[in-house]
Parts: structure tokens; C-alpha cells; sequence
């Protein structure tokens, strides 16, 4: 049985380490038998565990001193999107390199809310170590789920939810502010954007970024069209955007997948790229160079975000102190064809 928000009754994390005296990092290391625990402190815990009752199955499983050797990587998008959208390939890609020669596999799972219950049960249930959590929507509280249950979590983007869970994101909205300030500067008036979703705060980033961007050139913030990662709908907001504004001339797509649908529409209704509209994307996915035209975008370093959620898990996992809550990492343009 387990309450409205997928835990289950009876003593959470922290209020263990509220018994203990201690915080719930510390708290997490004990339950995953980390160094740099003192003997007392890990005494006092493990009493507190007893004394409130606070049994999941990881708490458990760490307790007897097991370990999985394995780590989740926990993909919060339907299994269609994931396997034709490269940022994900990209991101499992960095993942793999950071655990090579470490001996620990790699689970790939997909889920959706209503999935939580059997998620959690499952992850929590001494089958993994720990987890990597990306692509959140909205408040999604999984992540903070599976913290309070005692299993070490990185999020990859900043999540929606504030909390003590660390998370790992690129600089979007510097990225996206440097995109439009590159349309600006090719003279363009009428500059639109092809937003991501707005229950995503990639989404939500990128978009500041651009109203900064037109907003400090003075140009008009109206044509913004809501999207949803894949190429389809990146065409449909194409489309939407030259029926509201047939005089637009460039857009800032915030993602390469939404862009390569865009361009089709472009090509499709006549315009000639960039000199009746410019366009940027943004991620420098391996699509963009093959392109039609080759795609001037924003480069995240997908890979090495994939590498640095890695290493921040596998550094907790491992008992190290003072590790960052979040980490940020820079992105720069890459100029091609398009713009």
C-alpha cells in the first residue's frame, strides 16, 4: 500500500535523520555503505532505522551490506519519441562512456506519471543502486520519490520541482539568448520562435532566453508557437507561425528535431533559406549538419551531460563529500548554412 504521492506508510528518510541528528545525505550514505561515515554517526542512523521502523527494501538491501551494480536510467517520454529523438541516443551515449570499465550495468527504462507505483516499487526494491532521471515534465515527483525512499537520484535538466536532488542541466536560456542575438545582428525584424513545452523548464529556459534576445533589440515578442520535441510538430508550428506573420523573416527553433521540420515547411511554401528566412536550432544533434540546408544551431554538449550525470551519481554512490548540488554547462553557437 502506499499514499497519494507513490510512498509507502511509515517513517520517511528524513524523518530518520531528523532522529539521528544527522542530514539526509548522510543519512543515504549509510544506506548505501559509503566511506567517510564515522563509526558513531553510522551507529546513530542505523539505531534511528530500527527505533522508527523504516525498512524499504533498498534501506535493507544496503543495510545487509549488498549491492546491485547497477544503475537506472529512467527516460520520462513514451518509448517513440525516445527512440527517434537523437538528444536521448546522445545522452545514453555519454552515460555508457562514464561507466566503462567500472563494472556496473545500465538499465534503460521509460515511464510516464501514471507509471510511478510499479516504477518506484521496482527501483527502490534493491535491483539498483541508484538513478538518472531525465526529460521531467511539469512537477513529476519522482525523482524526490525515489530520494525519499533513500536511493541516490541525479535529474538531468533543471527540474520543475525545487528540492535537495541534484541535477545536471546545459546553459539554456544563455544559449537561446546568444541564438537571437545572432538573428538580430543578420538585420532580421521579424523574429519568431518555435518553442519547447511548457511544462518542461528546457522549454521554458530557451524561451526566456529569446525574449531577452528580442527584447533587448527592441523587436516585437508576439510570434511564439508552443511545440513538443519531435519534427511533426515542428512543422505544424512552422506552419502556424507564416499563417499568423507571412513576413517573418528568421526563427529560433528550440530544439534541432522541431527545426528539420520547420525547414521542410520553408522549402514546402517556397522560401528560400536563410534569404527570406533565417533559422537556428539548438542541442548540434548529428542531424544538423546533414540538414537541408546544414542547420546553424546551439551546441549543447549532450554527451557530456550524460558523462556528468554519471559521475555525480557514481561520486555519491561512492561516499565523496562535498559534491555540487547542481551543475551547469556552457553552450556556443555553431554556424552553418541557415543563418
Amino acid at each position: 500500500m502506499t499514499d497519494l504521492n507513490g510512498r509507502r506508510p511509515g517513517p520517511r528518510i528524513v524523518e530518520v535523520a531528523l532522529a539521528a541528528g544527522v542530514s539526509k545525505s548522510t543519512v543515504s550514505r549509510v544506506l548505501n555503505g559509503g566511506a567517510h561515515v564515522s563509526d558513531r554517526t553510522r551507529q546513530a542512523v542505523n539505531l534511528a532505522i530500527e527505533r522508527l521502523g523504516y525498512s524499504p527494501n533498498h534501506a535493507a538491501r544496503t543495510l545487509a551490506g549488498s549491492k546491485a551494480n547497477a544503475i537506472a536510467l529512467v527516460i520520462s517520454e513514451q518509448g517513440s519519441r525516445v527512440l527517434t529523438d537523437p538528444f536521448f541516443a546522445g545522452v545514453l551515449r555519454g552515460v555508457h562512456a562514464e561507466l566503462i570499465g567500472k563494472r556496473i550495468q545500465l538499465l534503460v527504462m521509460m515511464s510516464q506519471p501514471e507509471d510511478n507505483h510499479d516504477l518506484v516499487a521496482y527501483l527502490s526494491g534493491g535491483h539498483v543502486d541508484g538513478a538518472l532521471v531525465v526529460s521531467l515534465h511539469g512537477g513529476d515527483p519522482l525523482p524526490h520519490i525515489l530520494h525519499d525512499r533513500g536511493l541516490p537520484v541525479v535529474i538531468g535538466g533543471r527540474p520543475v520541482l525545487t528540492g535537495d536532488v541534484p541535477f545536471v542541466d546545459a546553459d539554456n536560456f544563455t544559449g537561446a539568448l546568444l541564438a537571437t542575438r545572432h538573428l538580430v545582428s543578420l538585420g532580421r525584424k521579424r523574429i519568431a520562435t518555435i518553442a519547447g513545452p511548457k511544462d518542461m523548464t528546457v522549454g521554458i529556459d530557451r524561451l526566456s532566453g529569446w525574449r531577452r534576445g528580442v527584447g533587448e533589440a527592441q523587436r516585437s515578442a508576439d510570434l511564439v508557437v508552443h511545440s513538443d520535441f519531435t519534427s511533426d510538430s515542428g512543422a505544424l508550428a512552422m506552419e502556424e507561425l507564416l499563417s499568423r506573420a507571412p513576413d517573418l523573416d528568421a526563427v529560433f527553433v528550440a530544439a534541432d528535431i522541431m527545426a528539420l521540420g520547420a525547414l521542410r515547411v520553408l522549402r514546402d511554401e517556397g522560401k528560400k533559406i536563410p534569404e527570406d528566412v533565417a533559422v537556428v536550432g539548438f542541442d548540434d544533434s548529428m542531424p544538423a549538419s546533414t540538414a537541408v540546408p546544414p542547420l546553424t544551431t546551439v551546441r549543447q554538449e549532450i554527451e557530456e551531460l550524460g558523462r556528468m550525470m554519471t559521475w555525480r551519481l557514481l561520486a555519491e554512490l561512492a561516499g565523496a563529500e562535498g559534491l555540487p548540488p547542481s551543475v551547469l554547462l556552457p553552450t556556443s553557437m555553431v554556424f552553418r548554412a541557415s543563418a
